[in-house]
């Protein structure tokens, strides 16, 4: 692959894989390559030579060159301006697109109304306003810039319910696995 310009194409791995209803085991089965090895690679924490990329591929019923054509790109600079479309009324994605971080800000009164469990690692910081938060059968009151971190698997409930609560949200994306294939938690 060229230094000039590196792909991640572990996200294009990653989408591939999961859109075949494939393991990493399964993956490392069909290419000869270990688990942990392809698990760096979707991670982004390897890149695949020339020769492993194509037993991947192979593996993945597909090309090298329809792979690297998916992968994004190394380095990615992008504006999200506030006036921008925010989705579910009161909630605005704060990155665009698959990366390994999510934030969404989420403004007025909200109510999950039910227990989460993310897989990944949170943190929940309040903007404006206060949130209640039950997190592991606590109750914690925030207030105007106070954080809250979560660790993955973390059971959590949190509701604002002043109309001018700003409070941001920003976690490892659920779509990376942060405790090996099959950790602890589940989805949002």
């Amino acid at each position: 692959m060229d230094e000039k310009e590196t792909l991640r194409v572990g996200v294009a791995v990653r989408r591939r894989r999961r859109a075949m209803a494939l393991t990493l085991a399964a993956v490392a089965e069909r290419s000869g390559l270990s688990v942990p090895f392809l698990s760096q690679i979707e991670n982004e924490r390897a890149r695949p030579s020339e020769r492993s990329l194509q037993q991947i591929a192979d593996a993945l019923e597909t090309t090298t060159v329809a792979l690297l054509d998916a992968a994004d790109p190394a380095r990615t600079v992008d504006v999200v301006r506030a006036c921008d479309d925010p989705g579910r009324p009161g909630t605005r994605a704060l990155v665009r697109g698959e990366h390994q971080m999510h934030a969404e800000e989420f403004t007025g009164e909200h109510d999950a109304g039910r227990e989460l469990v993310l897989r990944n690692d949170a943190m929940l910081y309040v903007a404006d306003g206060t949130a209640q938060v039950e997190a592991e059968g606590r109750a914690y009151r925030l207030e105007r810039g106070d954080t809250l971190y979560l660790s993955g698997g973390v059971r959590h409930r949190w509701r604002a319910g002043d109309p001018a609560t700003r409070v941001l949200v920003v976690a490892v994306a659920e779509h990376i696995e942060t405790h090996g294939e099959g950790g602890p938690g589940s989805g949002s």
